[in-house]
């Protein structure tokens, strides 16, 4: 009877095949909404589970780590943020759970994924300032795994489309606050980040090009209170603080098909000439569109992609 009743009310906003806001305030999310349940993965051995890091604020996260290994010796941590143009998807998602065990296990990592709250219900910067909250927690050593497995002095931040947009401003944050405990950021990862701008840029100029209008839809749900595509939340060429990324090292990454591809770039190039003292690397993936990793997590070019991170991860600087 309810979604009947949802039926009837009327439609204010909707991303066909994806999202649908009502008059009333209620909510249909199309896709992403599936969840499975924290494991021990058959296939890698990775062992997970949930955690509530603010009841108040319904921030949770989900947790990994590797097989057991017999080297005693601290692993690195990383904080993964997922995307879904801030509005769908969850840390509990089948895609993030089952890329984060190819990945924990092939990096020999523990990972946090990170649960914030979305959007249209929580806009920005709700994603942001939970992601910070689910940042300092980790820091922090609360829970068992990440006091007994993690090494705090080598963490890092990673994630795609908006969660690579979150990744970029924890990153900026780690720069203007630092991290407490001795922490220390040492890499960021953000894949097909989802950055926009006013002004178009490459594919963005073409007059049958869908997808620029899928993308400044989303972001108008995701933060109906900005009027502008150049605010810093989305545009980072318009941050003043885009040269103070708290960590030695940014990897940025972008598919040849994808059509934030050129946003990619440009956020590279802007990042390159305002931050002088850390390095900041892109690769392109050929063939590829958005996110492709997450959805044939076991194709060659994700198994490349794969091995891309894990030399990320083991680079010294």
């Amino acid at each position: 009877m309810a979604n009947q009743n949802m039926r009837t009310n009327e439609i204010v906003h909707e991303i066909e095949g994806v999202i649908r806001i009502y008059k009333d305030g209620s909510v249909e999310r199309l896709i992403g909404c599936e969840v499975v349940p924290s494991s021990i993965d058959p296939q890698t051995g990775v062992q997970s589970k949930d955690v509530v890091i603010s009841p108040e604020n319904a921030i949770s996260a989900r947790l990994y780590i590797p097989k057991a290994q017999p080297d005693p010796s601290k692993l690195p941590l990383l904080i993964y943020f997922h995307g879904g143009g801030f509005c769908i998807e969850t840390a509990f998602s089948p895609i993030y759970h089952n890329y984060l065990n190819y990945l924990v296990s092939a990096s020999n990592i523990v990972a946090i994924s990170v649960d914030y709250r979305r959007a249209p219900e929580h806009p920005l910067p709700t994603a942001f300032e939970d992601s910070w909250e689910a940042v300092k927690w980790a820091v922090s050593a609360q829970d068992e795994w990440v006091k007994n497995f993690a090494d705090l002095e080598r963490v890092f931040f990673a994630g795609d489309s908006a969660g690579a947009n979150i990744a970029y401003r924890m990153g900026i944050r780690v720069g203007l606050e630092g991290l407490s405990s001795g922490a220390k950021l040492v890499g960021n990862i953000l894949v097909h980040p989802f950055f926009g701008g006013e002004e178009p840029i490459g594919s963005e100029t073409e007059t049958e090009n869908p997808y620029s209008e899928i993308c400044e839809k989303l972001w108008r749900i995701a933060c109906p209170t900005v009027t502008s595509l150049d605010d810093p939340m989305i545009n980072p060429s318009m941050d003043p603080n885009i040269g103070k990324m708290g960590c030695e090292r940014v990897l940025v990454c972008v598919a040849e098909k994808d059509w934030l591809k050129d946003r990619g770039w440009y956020f590279y190039e802007e990042l390159r000439r305002s931050d002088g003292k850390g390095k900041v690397e892109i690769v392109e993936t050929a063939g590829e569109i958005h996110m492709f990793h997450l959805y044939n997590p076991t194709g060659d070019n994700a198994l490349a992609f794969i091995k891309l991170i894990v030399t990320f991860f083991n680079e010294r600087v």
